[in-house]
């Protein structure tokens, strides 16, 4: 009898093999994104930047991703690619404990990549496993990476409401990171990215108060003033710096707490002072300053001039180094919520910057 009962039991487990011999787990320690992230003490994989990303391979027609949030009362939001072709956004809801199903056409090979596609003060999504049949890693290879530092614009914030009109829903109902106009010239020019943009932030000051500024947050792995926790930029060696700022340090603010007149010079001193940092961190790579396609009139004029001075500053102290390359976008009357961008406006603004970068690229170290 016990015996019997021992070949049962063996040819059960043995069946139970069978049945999922080619389904495998990878974990979070194993995904190789790109972006600001940080294995947690559970060793899960934290997304913080926008447009985090991490890819994976895998057979067969379906992949399980387990992902949560902090908290309960959160939701946050991932989108995703397969086989190149970009999918859609999947919300993520904090109280939820089942986890995403994705589907893929065909029972072969399929590559996936999941980006986070809101800002990184909507908190972290949290990964803890992937399950599938043959399921790896892959790693987004040693292309040229280009950094975006920015604000609300870089974020790709306010830029989709085909989910949530403008309006409704909260603040990161409508962001959509892998559409900004960043990710979408680092495809193009088949090159890496990562994001450092925090929206309403500016060189010295906030869109609506004093602060805190990217200078101050820049090194701080969630661009939180009271976070103890600092990036490591050791991790990434970028072949561009591109910097965004100054609509924020224009704006006029709220309307509500007072606001003072914008200071060109201490715009200029504040950004010569971050780019000198950067250049601390980064000695090699090229900056790029950006201006802004919101800012108008006379303010865009102003901006425009203030840019050059920063390039002229930091062209003497580094004669050196490569030279401090501008670009002034043109106009745009945005077509997104609260005065951002839209989903097709930042197709617009990237294919102002293709040739910009493309050149910036290939260009070589002055001597």
């Amino acid at each position: 009898m016990k015996v019997k009962m021992l070949i049962l039991l063996t040819a059960s487990i043995f069946l139970v093999k069978q049945g999922h011999a080619n389904i495998d787990t990878l974990l979070a320690s194993q995904l190789k994104p790109l972006g600001r992230s940080l294995i947690n003490s559970s060793n899960k994989l934290e997304m913080i930047s926008s447009a985090v990303h991490f890819g994976y391979k895998f057979r067969g027609k379906s992949c399980t991703i387990y992902a949560s949030l902090k908290e309960e009362w959160e939701h946050n939001y991932i989108q995703y690619e397969i086989d190149g072709k970009y999918q859609k956004r999947i919300r993520i809801n904090g109280n939820s404990k089942a986890p995403i199903m994705i589907e893929a056409d065909g029972t072969g090979e399929h590559s996936i990549w999941i980006y986070k596609a809101t800002e990184a003060h909507t908190g972290p999504i949290i990964i803890d496993k992937i399950i599938a049949e043959k399921i790896s890693a892959i790693s987004a290879g040693k292309a040229p990476l280009i950094e975006f530092i920015g604000n609300s614009i870089t974020c790709g914030a306010a830029s989709d409401p085909s989910e949530y009109p403008c309006g409704t829903g909260e603040y990161h109902d409508q962001h959509n990171a892998y559409m900004a106009y960043g990710p979408r010239v680092s495809r193009k020019l088949a090159v890496n990215y990562i994001m450092s943009s925090v929206s309403g932030i500016g060189i010295y000051r906030t869109w609506n108060s004093e602060g805190p500024s990217m200078p101050e947050v820049y090194e701080k792995i969630d661009f939180k003033k009271d976070t103890e926790l600092k990036w490591d930029f050791k991790k990434y060696s970028p072949t561009i710096v591109s910097i965004a700022l100054g609509t924020n340090d224009l704006s006029t603010g709220d309307g509500k707490a007072p606001r003072k007149p914008f200071v060109a010079d201490t715009f200029v001193n504040r950004y010569v002072d971050f780019i000198k940092s950067i250049k601390s961190r980064y000695p090699s790579a090229k900056i790029a300053l950006l201006s802004s396609p919101m800012v108008k009139g006379a303010q865009r004029k102003l901006l425009e001039a203030s840019l050059l001075r920063i390039k002229q500053r930091i062209d003497s102290m580094y004669p050196r180094a490569y030279k401090v390359s501008t670009f002034f976008f043109q106009e745009m009357e945005p077509h997104g919520c609260s005065g951002h961008p839209s989903v097709e406006d930042h197709l617009i603004l990237a294919e102002q910057l293709y040739p910009f970068y493309g050149k910036l690229l290939s260009s070589r170290r002055p001597g």
